[in-house]
């Protein structure tokens, strides 16, 4: 080949835009991008979607005389085409989401350690739940892309997105990813004013005893079982009425109610436990039981849907929260949590229940072994179930905080989102339910402080509650969770120049006389905390060190 002509430019572009028209947009084409030194941008036009390998520590040993591109120069170039560069793995993305059927079984758990939710590796080190400083998401200045444009556009025209449309979202880096987290801010600001709520509330969780076998939870323990964290209990109803006659007494205007599935509860359980808080605090919203724990006490009863609700309701139960969702993709579910209720149930329990007047919360837990398509899915079915009831008050995603779940232990998962993805869950959620829910909340517990100020201007709008006695997340090893009272919630929300405001359970305005126990009590929540956090990681002897420095403390005044 010593005498052959080299192709020239036109030769190269034509071969490629070729080679894509008729393989199509799901092949993956590249060109070495050494061997065109100042044509990057029209290569990229012509339709190549890789630069192959680039090594930043070794020649192109075929071609000495051509060396690779510096990495940085790479970025800019290939931004100042429109595109954004990003590492993958040797196995292209698409092949990593199905990597069950393309990858060595020994292999599964490294990759899925590595990855994104697009099969991409993670660009950061940000994990849901730890106390980690969020990656500054510095990118080349790269033009938005007409896609995104459009998409954003008829989002903020209150149009239905497809699910292509919100993959395409969900798949944003560089300035699309800032243009969505703008544009989310734009709409919340419209739809929410430059108010941040937040509700002062408790966690009851009356038992951890589940006889499911959900692969994402830390929380729950067969009934001998004394594996994770701590040991299987099932308060009974003197604790219940305890805890809530002290979360009155501190302000609270909420208890917010969820356990597991007890082999021994019925539908009547829970009808007890309304009745036991409604004797103790008879102002107490009772924001209480997952889809899951409904539809099992209605099938213990004999009872349909509708009818237990409304004994539920009747009872005083006033809203219900919208776990037990994951994500709302069967496909999903069969691995995540196979033995649960499926999409369509889930969202059964709750067309019912907004039927009997009963509004509810919606949530989302991603990042494990899902993928965007799903993410999508969910979001269409909570918006096609808010467009026939209006039933749901606010749309709260949670990160999978993966460190004490079985899934990831047994290497199955990923380690949660990225801190782009969990941001842009925020941002894909205002626009997808623009017009529809006008509160998207931002889990403080998971996010951390830092991670919910960035939700906060990509969107978000509330900070949920105050959470006296948040189990659950720090079961799955967060390291956030400790209650947060209203002063430091509010220190927070000023930081970022936004309002703050104590709200009740459906965002209207709590009683004044519980908002001034609330911030009474919070002198008293720091008082207990900083021995708490002095002494956290010293297990029992911790535990007695803190009981004996907070008496010491009260005790002085």
């Amino acid at each position: 080949m010593a005498a052959a002509p080299e192709p020239d430019l036109e030769e190269l572009l034509w071969t490629i835009a070729v080679a894509r028209l008729v393989f199509g947009p799901q092949m993956s084409i590249q060109a070495p991008p050494n061997l065109s030194p100042g044509v990057l941008a029209q290569i990229v036009d012509a339709g190549i979607n890789d630069w192959g390998g680039v090594s930043p520590v070794t020649p192109d040993y075929v071609n000495p005389e051509a060396p690779w591109p510096h990495l940085d120069n790479l970025a800019r170039e290939t931004a100042a085409a429109g595109k954004h560069l990003h590492e993958r793995l040797t196995i292209y993305p698409a092949y990593v989401r199905d990597y069950n059927r393309w990858l060595d079984p020994a292999l599964h758990t490294r990759v899925l350690q590595l990855v994104d939710g697009e099969g991409l590796p993670r660009s950061d080190g940000w994990v849901a739940g730890q106390s980690l400083e969020p990656p500054a998401l510095d990118f080349p200045v790269s033009p938005v892309s007409a896609e995104v444009r459009e998409i954003i556009a008829r989002a903020e025209a209150q149009q239905a997105l497809s699910e292509d449309e919100i993959v395409r979202l969900f798949r944003a880096r560089g300035e699309d990813y800032r243009a969505i987290c703008q544009a989310a801010d734009t709409l919340r600001q419209q739809r929410c004013g430059d108010t941040v709520s937040y509700v002062v509330n408790r966690n009851i969780n009356y038992t951890n005893i589940c006889y499911f076998k959900c692969q994402f939870c830390a929380f729950s323990k067969g009934k001998l079982s004394e594996n994770l964290r701590g040991r299987p209990y099932d308060l009974g109803h003197d604790e219940i009425e305890r805890r809530c006659q002290e979360a009155w007494d501190r302000g609270a205007t909420e208890v917010c109610m969820q356990g597991g599935i007890h082999p021994e509860y019925t539908g009547q359980t829970y009808l007890d436990i309304i009745e036991t808080v409604r004797k103790a605090t008879p102002g107490m919203h009772i924001h209480a039981f997952s889809p899951l724990e409904v539809w099992q006490g209605a099938a213990t009863l004999g009872l349909d849907l509708e009818m237990y609700l409304r004994q539920l309701k009747d009872a005083g139960l006033h809203t219900l929260p919208g776990t037990a969702a994951e994500v709302l993709d069967d496909e999903v579910r069969a691995t995540l949590c196979p033995d649960k209720l499926g999409t369509d149930e889930w969202l059964q329990v709750m067309a019912a229940a907004h039927k009997v007047g009963l509004r509810s919360t919606a949530t989302i837990m991603y990042g494990h072994v899902d993928g965007y398509q799903h993410w999508a899915r969910h979001l269409l079915r909570v918006r096609a179930l808010q467009e026939q009831t209006g039933g749901f008050s606010e749309f709260v995603p949670l990160p999978f905080v993966a460190m004490e779940a079985p899934i990831y232990l047994k290497g199955k998962s990923r380690r949660g989102p990225t801190f782009r993805e969990a941001v842009l869950m925020h941002a894909v959620a205002r626009l997808v339910f623009n017009g529809l829910i006008d509160n998207i909340q931002t889990s403080w517990v998971k996010m951390g402080e830092a991670g919910t100020q960035a939700c906060l201007e990509a969107g978000a709008n509330d900070l949920g509650g105050t959470l006296m006695n948040e189990t659950i997340t720090r079961a799955a090893g967060a390291s956030h969770g400790q209650e947060t009272g209203p002063e430091e919630m509010e220190r927070r929300i000023t930081g970022l120049g936004r309002v703050p405001r104590q709200r009740n359970t459906l965002y209207g305005e709590p009683p004044a006389e519980q908002v001034e126990k609330s911030r009474s009590a919070a002198a008293l929540v720091e008082i207990v905390n900083t021995p708490a956090r002095k002494y956290e990681r010293r297990g029992k002897r911790g535990e007695a060190l803190v009981r004996r420095e907070t008496d010491d403390v009260l005790a002085s005044g």
